[in-house]
Protein backbone atom coordinates (compact mmCIF):
# COMPACT_ATOMS: atom_id res chain seq x y z
CA UNK A 1 0.00 0.00 0.00
CA UNK A 2 1.38 3.38 -1.00
CA UNK A 3 1.60 6.36 1.34
CA UNK A 4 3.41 9.69 1.28
CA UNK A 5 6.69 10.49 2.95
CA UNK A 6 4.94 12.92 5.30
CA UNK A 7 2.31 10.37 6.32
CA UNK A 8 4.92 7.62 6.84
CA UNK A 9 6.90 9.93 9.09
CA UNK A 10 3.81 10.84 11.10
CA UNK A 11 2.81 7.22 11.61
CA UNK A 12 6.37 6.10 12.34
CA UNK A 13 6.92 8.82 14.92
CA UNK A 14 3.67 7.86 16.59
CA UNK A 15 4.80 4.23 16.91
CA UNK A 16 8.09 5.33 18.44
CA UNK A 17 6.55 7.62 21.07
CA UNK A 18 7.68 6.39 24.46
CA UNK A 19 10.54 4.40 22.88
CA UNK A 20 12.74 7.12 21.41
CA UNK A 21 13.73 10.39 23.06
CA UNK A 22 13.02 12.15 19.77
CA UNK A 23 10.51 9.97 17.88
CA UNK A 24 10.23 12.21 14.82
CA UNK A 25 13.99 12.47 14.38
CA UNK A 26 14.45 8.72 14.66
CA UNK A 27 11.56 8.11 12.26
CA UNK A 28 13.18 10.48 9.77
CA UNK A 29 16.55 8.73 10.09
CA UNK A 30 14.97 5.32 9.62
CA UNK A 31 12.92 6.45 6.64
CA UNK A 32 15.95 8.07 5.02
CA UNK A 33 17.89 4.85 5.56
CA UNK A 34 15.09 2.69 4.16
CA UNK A 35 14.68 4.84 1.05
CA UNK A 36 18.30 5.92 0.56
CA UNK A 37 17.29 9.57 0.86
CA UNK A 38 18.77 12.50 2.75
CA UNK A 39 16.88 14.65 5.26
CA UNK A 40 16.71 17.39 2.62
CA UNK A 41 15.14 14.91 0.18
CA UNK A 42 12.52 13.90 2.74
CA UNK A 43 11.59 17.52 3.41
CA UNK A 44 11.54 18.54 -0.24
CA UNK A 45 9.53 15.52 -1.39
CA UNK A 46 7.18 15.22 1.60
CA UNK A 47 4.17 14.56 -0.66
CA UNK A 48 5.93 11.90 -2.73
CA UNK A 49 4.21 8.48 -2.70
CA UNK A 50 6.35 5.64 -1.36
CA UNK A 51 6.11 1.96 -0.48
CA UNK A 52 6.57 1.99 3.33
CA UNK A 53 7.25 -1.76 3.74
CA UNK A 54 10.98 -1.52 4.49
CA UNK A 55 10.46 1.50 6.74
CA UNK A 56 7.68 -0.22 8.67
CA UNK A 57 9.96 -3.19 9.31
CA UNK A 58 12.65 -0.90 10.73
CA UNK A 59 10.14 0.92 12.94
CA UNK A 60 8.90 -2.43 14.27
CA UNK A 61 12.44 -3.39 15.26
CA UNK A 62 13.07 -0.01 16.85
CA UNK A 63 9.80 -0.33 18.79
CA UNK A 64 11.24 -3.60 20.13
CA UNK A 65 14.18 -1.55 21.49
CA UNK A 66 16.73 -2.50 18.84
CA UNK A 67 19.17 0.46 18.93
CA UNK A 68 18.87 2.97 16.11
CA UNK A 69 22.56 2.61 15.24
CA UNK A 70 22.20 -1.13 14.68
CA UNK A 71 19.30 -0.49 12.30
CA UNK A 72 21.08 2.18 10.26
CA UNK A 73 24.44 0.42 10.59
CA UNK A 74 26.50 3.43 11.57
CA UNK A 75 27.19 5.99 14.29
CA UNK A 76 29.21 9.21 14.38
CA UNK A 77 32.10 9.38 16.84
CA UNK A 78 34.71 12.14 16.99
CA UNK A 79 33.32 13.43 13.65
CA UNK A 80 34.03 10.02 12.05
CA UNK A 81 31.16 8.10 10.47
CA UNK A 82 31.72 4.57 11.77
CA UNK A 83 29.98 1.31 10.93
CA UNK A 84 28.58 -0.66 13.87
CA UNK A 85 26.91 -4.03 14.28
CA UNK A 86 25.57 -6.19 17.08
CA UNK A 87 29.16 -7.49 17.45
CA UNK A 88 30.26 -4.11 18.81
CA UNK A 89 29.27 -1.61 21.43
CA UNK A 90 27.74 1.52 19.96
CA UNK A 91 30.24 4.39 20.36
CA UNK A 92 28.99 6.95 22.87
CA UNK A 93 29.78 10.64 23.36
CA UNK A 94 31.06 9.88 26.89
CA UNK A 95 33.87 7.85 25.34
CA UNK A 96 35.16 10.94 23.55
CA UNK A 97 36.53 11.86 27.00
CA UNK A 98 39.07 9.05 26.49
CA UNK A 99 40.19 10.52 23.18
CA UNK A 100 40.43 14.04 24.63
CA UNK A 101 42.52 12.84 27.58
CA UNK A 102 44.77 10.75 25.32
CA UNK A 103 45.47 13.62 22.92
CA UNK A 104 46.19 15.95 25.82
CA UNK A 105 48.51 13.51 27.60
CA UNK A 106 50.55 12.26 24.62
CA UNK A 107 51.23 14.91 22.02
CA UNK A 108 52.97 12.77 19.38
CA UNK A 109 52.57 9.02 19.95
CA UNK A 110 54.34 6.70 17.53
CA UNK A 111 52.72 3.43 18.63
CA UNK A 112 49.17 3.19 20.00
CA UNK A 113 47.48 0.09 21.42
CA UNK A 114 43.71 -0.29 21.85
CA UNK A 115 42.65 -3.19 24.07
CA UNK A 116 39.13 -4.42 23.35
CA UNK A 117 38.90 -2.25 20.26
CA UNK A 118 35.30 -3.10 19.27
CA UNK A 119 34.34 -0.80 16.40
CA UNK A 120 37.83 0.74 16.53
CA UNK A 121 36.38 4.11 17.52
CA UNK A 122 38.99 5.10 20.13
CA UNK A 123 41.99 4.00 18.07
CA UNK A 124 40.75 5.52 14.82
CA UNK A 125 39.89 8.83 16.47
CA UNK A 126 43.43 9.12 17.85
CA UNK A 127 45.03 8.08 14.54
CA UNK A 128 42.83 10.62 12.75
CA UNK A 129 44.26 13.36 14.96
CA UNK A 130 47.86 12.10 15.05
CA UNK A 131 49.03 11.38 11.48
CA UNK A 132 52.45 10.20 12.68
CA UNK A 133 51.02 7.34 14.74
CA UNK A 134 50.50 3.67 13.98
CA UNK A 135 47.92 1.71 15.96
CA UNK A 136 47.12 -1.86 16.91
CA UNK A 137 43.62 -2.89 17.97
CA UNK A 138 43.05 -6.12 19.91
CA UNK A 139 39.71 -7.87 20.36
CA UNK A 140 38.48 -11.39 21.09
CA UNK A 141 35.52 -11.01 18.72
CA UNK A 142 36.10 -11.83 15.07
CA UNK A 143 32.92 -9.91 14.23
CA UNK A 144 34.16 -6.79 15.99
CA UNK A 145 37.53 -7.00 14.25
CA UNK A 146 35.82 -7.17 10.87
CA UNK A 147 33.88 -4.00 11.70
CA UNK A 148 37.05 -2.26 12.97
CA UNK A 149 39.01 -3.13 9.83
CA UNK A 150 36.15 -1.84 7.70
CA UNK A 151 36.07 1.38 9.69
CA UNK A 152 39.80 1.88 9.24
CA UNK A 153 39.27 1.62 5.48
CA UNK A 154 36.22 3.89 5.70
CA UNK A 155 38.35 6.54 7.42
CA UNK A 156 41.35 6.14 5.11
CA UNK A 157 43.48 4.75 7.95
CA UNK A 158 44.07 1.14 6.87
CA UNK A 159 47.76 1.77 6.26
CA UNK A 160 48.24 2.96 9.85
CA UNK A 161 46.10 0.44 11.74
CA UNK A 162 46.34 -3.30 12.34
CA UNK A 163 43.67 -5.36 14.06
CA UNK A 164 44.49 -8.64 15.77
CA UNK A 165 42.41 -11.24 17.55
CA UNK A 166 43.58 -11.72 21.12
CA UNK A 167 42.73 -11.87 24.81
CA UNK A 168 43.56 -8.42 26.20
CA UNK A 169 47.33 -7.94 26.33
CA UNK A 170 48.37 -11.60 26.27
CA UNK A 171 51.16 -12.36 23.77
CA UNK A 172 51.88 -8.66 23.16
CA UNK A 173 55.54 -7.77 23.68
CA UNK A 174 55.98 -4.31 22.12
CA UNK A 175 56.18 -1.00 23.98
CA UNK A 176 53.55 1.62 23.27
CA UNK A 177 53.48 5.37 23.78
CA UNK A 178 49.72 5.30 24.31
CA UNK A 179 47.39 2.52 25.41
CA UNK A 180 43.63 2.94 25.17
CA UNK A 181 40.82 0.78 26.49
CA UNK A 182 37.09 0.90 27.07
CA UNK A 183 36.75 -2.42 28.89
CA UNK A 184 33.51 -3.96 30.16
CA UNK A 185 32.85 -2.27 33.50
CA UNK A 186 29.17 -2.75 34.32
CA UNK A 187 28.76 -4.89 37.48
CA UNK A 188 26.99 -8.07 36.37
CA UNK A 189 24.07 -7.62 38.83
CA UNK A 190 23.33 -4.19 37.31
CA UNK A 191 23.01 -5.32 33.70
CA UNK A 192 19.33 -6.42 33.83
CA UNK A 193 18.43 -2.92 35.05
CA UNK A 194 20.03 -1.14 32.08
CA UNK A 195 17.82 0.32 29.37
CA UNK A 196 16.61 -2.51 27.12
CA UNK A 197 18.49 -1.18 24.08
CA UNK A 198 21.70 -1.94 25.98
CA UNK A 199 20.79 -4.94 28.14
CA UNK A 200 19.02 -6.88 25.38
CA UNK A 201 20.96 -5.93 22.26
CA UNK A 202 24.53 -4.78 22.87
CA UNK A 203 27.14 -7.56 23.28
CA UNK A 204 27.18 -8.86 26.84
CA UNK A 205 30.91 -9.55 26.69
CA UNK A 206 31.52 -5.83 26.15
CA UNK A 207 29.33 -4.85 29.12
CA UNK A 208 29.82 -7.45 31.87
CA UNK A 209 32.63 -6.41 34.21
CA UNK A 210 32.04 -9.23 36.69
CA UNK A 211 30.54 -9.01 40.18
CA UNK A 212 32.01 -5.59 40.99
CA UNK A 213 32.68 -4.33 37.46
CA UNK A 214 36.46 -4.52 37.86
CA UNK A 215 37.35 -7.91 36.34
CA UNK A 216 38.76 -6.46 33.09
CA UNK A 217 40.90 -3.91 34.95
CA UNK A 218 42.40 -6.75 37.00
CA UNK A 219 43.43 -8.35 33.70
CA UNK A 220 44.64 -5.23 31.92
CA UNK A 221 46.44 -3.15 34.54
CA UNK A 222 49.13 -5.70 35.58
CA UNK A 223 50.25 -5.84 31.91
CA UNK A 224 50.70 -2.09 31.54
CA UNK A 225 54.17 -1.68 33.10
CA UNK A 226 55.71 -4.02 30.50
CA UNK A 227 53.75 -2.48 27.61
CA UNK A 228 54.19 1.24 28.24
CA UNK A 229 57.21 3.10 26.91
CA UNK A 230 59.12 5.07 29.59
CA UNK A 231 57.03 8.20 29.02
CA UNK A 232 53.92 6.33 27.92
CA UNK A 233 50.37 6.73 29.16
CA UNK A 234 47.40 4.40 29.43
CA UNK A 235 43.92 5.93 29.25
CA UNK A 236 41.09 3.70 30.43
CA UNK A 237 37.37 4.39 30.44
CA UNK A 238 35.69 3.81 33.80
CA UNK A 239 32.16 3.69 35.18
CA UNK A 240 30.60 5.75 37.94
CA UNK A 241 32.39 5.29 41.24
CA UNK A 242 35.30 3.33 39.75
CA UNK A 243 38.03 5.98 39.82
CA UNK A 244 39.34 5.07 43.26
CA UNK A 245 39.32 1.27 42.92
CA UNK A 246 40.93 1.42 39.46
CA UNK A 247 43.56 3.85 40.78
CA UNK A 248 44.23 1.44 43.65
CA UNK A 249 44.77 -1.42 41.20
CA UNK A 250 47.23 0.77 39.30
CA UNK A 251 49.13 1.67 42.48
CA UNK A 252 49.66 -2.04 43.19
CA UNK A 253 51.81 -2.31 40.04
CA UNK A 254 53.62 1.02 40.49
CA UNK A 255 51.46 3.24 38.28
CA UNK A 256 50.09 6.62 39.26
CA UNK A 257 46.58 7.63 38.25
CA UNK A 258 44.68 10.81 37.43
CA UNK A 259 41.00 10.94 36.52
CA UNK A 260 39.30 13.11 33.89
CA UNK A 261 35.58 14.01 33.96
CA UNK A 262 33.12 13.75 31.10
CA UNK A 263 30.81 16.61 30.10
CA UNK A 264 28.51 15.79 33.04
CA UNK A 265 31.42 16.14 35.47
CA UNK A 266 31.57 12.38 36.17
CA UNK A 267 35.07 10.82 36.24
CA UNK A 268 35.11 8.89 32.95
CA UNK A 269 38.78 8.41 32.12
CA UNK A 270 41.73 7.33 34.23
CA UNK A 271 45.20 8.21 32.94
CA UNK A 272 47.93 5.87 34.20
CA UNK A 273 51.66 6.46 34.02
CA UNK A 274 54.80 4.83 35.34
CA UNK A 275 57.56 6.36 37.43
CA UNK A 276 59.46 7.26 34.27
CA UNK A 277 56.58 9.30 32.89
Amino acid sequence: MKTTIAEALRLGAGRLAGIADNPRLEARLLLGHALGLSTADLIRDADRPIDPTAFDALVTQRADHVPLAYLTGHREFWSLDLAVSSATLIPRPDSETIVEAALREVAAPRLVLDLGTGSGCLLLAVLHERPGAFGVGIDRSAGALAIARGNAARCGLSDRAAFVRGDWAEAIEARFDLILSNPPYIPAPDIPGLMPEVALHEPLSALDGGPDGLDAYRRIIPSLPRLLSPAGRAVLEIGIGQSEPVSALAAEVGLSAMSHPDLAGIPRAVVLRGSGG
